[in-house]
């Protein structure tokens, strides 16, 4: 399918014509998402900081949401860290990857990016899925050095919420 030996990754805005693409995919991982329709897309990339569909070798493979401190964004997580780090954070809200290109080194190029633009910042706030269980995500993030700072949700949904220090 997709070139698996250095693919070239690249992030791009979305636009309009990745709508099907960005829900499809996450209709296909909403266990370990929030749910998302059109409308809610739309609101997102007007909040977002970055809201980019990933290439992979010129090839939609994914999409990645990212906020700056003091957005109007209402999600729990990032008034979490909004709290807790005042400006000082940039939040990765979702990061979906075509299962064509996942344990690649396509995500790593993502971080990598991402994180840079996270630097003036200070550091890079997310969550992982604790329940459902998310393993490989968590696996992933520990390797890059993310770092467990608080807990949020309940028996049937739990996020570890995680940092790095950049």
């Amino acid at each position: 399918m997709l070139g698996l030996v250095n693919p070239l990754v690249r992030l791009r805005p979305l636009t309009d014509q990745d709508d099907d693409a960005v829900l499809a995919l996450n209709e296909n991982n909403v266990v370990k998402l929030a749910p998302l329709d059109q409308d809610r897309l739309h609101r997102l990339r007007e909040w977002a900081d970055r809201a980019d569909a990933i290439e992979v070798d010129g090839t939609f493979a994914g999409f990645v949401i990212t906020f700056r401190p003091g957005r109007a964004y209402d999600s729990e997580n990032y008034r979490w860290f909004s709290e807790q780090f005042g400006d000082d954070f940039y939040y990765l809200d979702r990061i979906v990857l075509d299962r064509s290109v996942r344990r690649r080194g396509v995500g790593a190029a993502v971080y990598d990016k991402l994180e840079a633009r996270a630097k003036e910042c200070g550091r890079m706030a997310l969550e992982v899925n604790l329940l459902p269980p998310n393993p490989a995500s968590l696996s992933f993030h520990n390797a890059r050095g993310y770092t467990e700072v608080g807990k949020i949700g309940d028996e049937e949904h739990l996020v570890t919420l995680m940092v790095k220090e950049l």
